[in-house]
């Protein structure tokens, strides 16, 4: 049968199949045989028949042996349903479907392979003791097999339920790190948020007392005024040094506020914090990668 792709024990248990079902057809053709030899006996005693008794003797036989090959052809539809039960029943334990081609019930090939088979393994005397007395069709998951695949199934699940658990640690981690990304963002805004605050109050108080001193100059321009045309040239050009100071001053104002930026960001508190988020990113990155790896192999 190595045309079929049998193992040793699926071969045993096919030869034992084929030899209960050549007893069965072996059994019936005995039947047939003494339909015939009972007519002969019975009705075959007389030297001429007539055409009618010729007939319903035929008539007869031929029910007899209908009725035979009939129940012999449903006992061995209803025997393959109670083996191929079994062979269901077996594999739905190992959460297998098995799926039967019908149009290979009928491949004249392989039913004549089946015949050459059933012709060589009958020959050795021998061999068909040896096989009678092999036990029957045993259910696969009464051995080792059954064990080991179960030990298998187990350990599967075992390892399962690790994997979910390193996923929610994983987790964990994962939103644990980006709430210190979330805090270290929202201390870092506060921290520029006041740095801002108290520069703009730098600046508008020097802005005001420039502005206090012009109005000032404005006001001495105008009580000048009326003094004298060589004074009030002078209070003019106080009044334009006045401004063109208060524009040196603002500039010097913008450049120090960059320079005092400049230097925040060179400070220890601003550099620990970029680097917090650094990290933190970093992290972030990496657990999702093994997120990610963790998914590919699930």
């Amino acid at each position: 049968m190595a045309e079929f792709g049998f193992n040793e024990h699926h071969q045993n248990e096919t030869i034992n199949y084929m030899r209960f079902a050549r007893s069965k057809r072996v059994l019936r053709l005995k039947t047939i045989d003494t339909c015939f030899e009972e007519l002969k006996d019975s009705r075959l005693v007389e030297e001429t028949f007539t055409v009618d008794e010729v007939r319903e003797m035929l008539d007869g036989l031929q029910a007899v042996v209908r009725g035979e090959v009939e129940t012999e052809l449903i006992n061995t539809a209803h025997t393959n349903v109670l083996l191929l039960r079994q062979l269901f029943s077996q594999a739905e334990k190992f959460y297998l479907r098995l799926q039967a081609d019908i149009s290979e019930l009928e491949n004249r090939e392989l039913l004549e392979q089946v015949a050459e088979f059933e012709k060589t393994d009958f020959k050795s005397t021998n061999k068909v003791i040896q096989e009678i007395n092999k036990p029957k069709l045993a259910p696969l998951n009464e051995g080792g097999v059954s064990e080991l695949l179960n030990k298998e199934i187990s350990r599967l699940q075992e390892e399962n339920e690790k994997l979910k658990g390193r996923l929610r640690t994983l987790e964990s981690q994962a939103m644990s790190a980006m709430d210190e990304k979330s805090q270290a963002e929202k201390a870092l805004k506060d921290l520029q948020k006041i740095q801002g605050e108290q520069q703009l109050a730098c600046r508008s108080q020097e802005i005001s007392c420039l502005e206090d001193t012009v109005s000032a100059l404005q006001e001495d321009y105008q009580r000048s005024l009326h003094a004298s045309a060589a004074s009030q040239k002078d209070l003019q050009q106080n009044l334009v040094s006045a401004k063109h100071d208060l524009l040196r001053v603002q500039d010097q104002l913008a450049l120090a506020e960059k320079e005092l930026e400049k230097k925040f960001q060179q400070t220890a508190a601003y550099r620990n914090m970029k680097e917090i988020l650094t990290k933190k990113n970093e992290q972030i990155k990496e657990i999702r990668k093994r997120l990610q790896r963790y998914e590919s192999d699930e």
